[in-house]
């Protein structure tokens, strides 16, 4: 009997212990979009997705190793409300002024968070704070000072930089926007924080610095600073070329020296976006230069990592990986990606290639972005008067000499045949 009840217990305890997780996974709000990496990702490269130096949110708040740097978050915040336009706002009053949303915020994180609500809000209005202050700094507003560590030591900029475009490493956007109207030193500072943001990274895609419209952001639902850097990517898409999804996944698409045998040119144009990506009638597939720095691999997955965790996210940006990754099969596609100025790389070729690889591995796919241009390519390579017009120029208008030679050619040609007309019967 007393085995029996043993029994009884231990499947009592088992109830709730699957009560208890699954109250947890259900905790989850739908409009849940900061999430812990998935562990099928997180696998390839586990340093593209934890931060380096600063934690940002409850996520990674209590790691030893990045409690160096919170110092350099209350030195911000010192400086921060010196510089207000209310001499009398302190800390505490900031931290009041934020705390209704907790509610909202804490519904913004995917998963049990080991903050009581008096923590959590004094984490995000610190480290949000240090970030408004950072952009703030980086755009001019306000001086960078000699002893700022953030500005004065490259390898803190370069972890930074890291650091704020985590998908764990989050705050959520309504935060950020109370603490930046909270902390601003006058009436006269007329920039946004979208604008901000967008300045600090302008450059992150594309050396081409694209235009600024904080106008067209503002009516989205931007859910963080990495939300915010994908939708400046997707937006220009919307009101120009769609490209056609399909149901089931994607297929493999030529690779670039395929491409361009096949009689494909390659272009380089300049467009707001980098995913603005399309193929011409007349065999030019045109595409906005991308460039690959220290960061970019950090930045693609966690985008991905956001697009395969958010619901209703199209694959967008994970469309652009795998169609990069069909299109890139070895260094020489690099370089020739390079040659025509459609790639500006930091790195060297066999990293790139590497890089493009294993970028998509493991992400799920079932609506391809980019189907309908893809059809079309390979509907080009595919025809035979593309290859034979490829061997031709190849072969023939490879080089001035042979331009030359093939003009020589055509005249003699003509004049050949023009005695032969004129010497005939008939004319005689």
């Amino acid at each position: 009997m007393a085995e029996s009840d043993q029994i009884v217990v231990d499947v009592k305890l088992l109830g709730s212990s699957f009560e208890d997780m699954m109250a947890e996974k259900l905790a989850m709000a739908l409009n849940a979009s900061i999430f812990k990496t998935p562990k099928v990702l997180f696998r390839h490269n586990e340093n593209a997705y934890i931060p380096r130096a600063f934690s940002f949110g409850p996520f990674h708040w209590k790691d030893e190793q990045l409690k160096l740097t919170q110092t350099m978050k209350w030195k911000c915040m010192q400086d921060l409300l010196r510089r207000s336009r209310d001499p009398h706002l302190k800390w505490r009053e900031i931290v009041d002024a934020v705390a209704p949303l907790k509610d909202h915020a804490r519904l913004c994180y995917a998963g049990s968070i080991d903050l009581d609500d008096h923590e959590f809000i004094e984490v995000l209005v610190l480290d949000g704070c240090f970030i408004i202050e950072l952009f703030r700094k980086d755009s001019g507003i306000f001086p960078k000072q000699p002893d700022d560590p953030t500005f004065a030591m490259s390898c803190f900029l370069e972890y930074l930089n890291h650091d704020l475009i985590l998908l764990e490493n989050q705050i959520p956007w309504l935060v950020l926007e109370r603490l930046f109207s909270l902390t601003k030193a006058s009436d006269s500072e007329r920039e946004s924080l979208i604008t901000l943001t967008l300045e600090y990274f302008a450059n992150i895609f594309s050396s081409r610095k694209p235009e600024t419209k904080p106008e067209q952001f503002e009516v989205r639902n931007i859910k963080h600073i990495l939300d915010l850097l994908r939708h400046s990517l997707v937006l220009p898409l919307e009101k120009g070329y769609k490209c056609s999804y399909r149901q089931g996944g994607w297929e493999n698409c030529p690779s670039v020296m395929k491409m361009q045998q096949s009689g494909i040119k390659l272009q380089r144009v300049n467009s707001a976006s980098i995913l603005d990506i399309k193929f011409r009638s007349n065999g030019a597939l045109e595409m906005p230069p991308l460039i690959i720095h220290k960061t970019t691999e950090t930045l693609f997955r966690n985008l991905i990592s956001f697009e395969q965790c958010c619901p209703n996210y199209e694959p967008i940006v994970t469309s652009y990986a795998n169609l990069m990754a069909s299109v890139i099969h070895n260094k020489e596609d690099v370089e020739l990606l390079s040659e025509y100025l459609l790639i500006e790389n930091c790195l060297n070729p066999g990293d790139v290639t590497h890089f493009f690889k294993i970028l998509y591995n493991d992400a799920h796919l079932t609506n391809f972005y980019y189907q309908a241009l893809l059809q079309e390519v390979k509907m080009y390579c595919g025809h035979w008067s593309s290859r034979l017009r490829y061997e031709y120029m190849h072969r023939y208008c490879g080089s001035p000499w042979a331009v030359v030679s093939q003009v020589v050619g055509t005249i003699l040609l003509i004049l050949t045949f023009l005695q032969t007309l004129f010497s005939s019967p008939y004319f005689k």
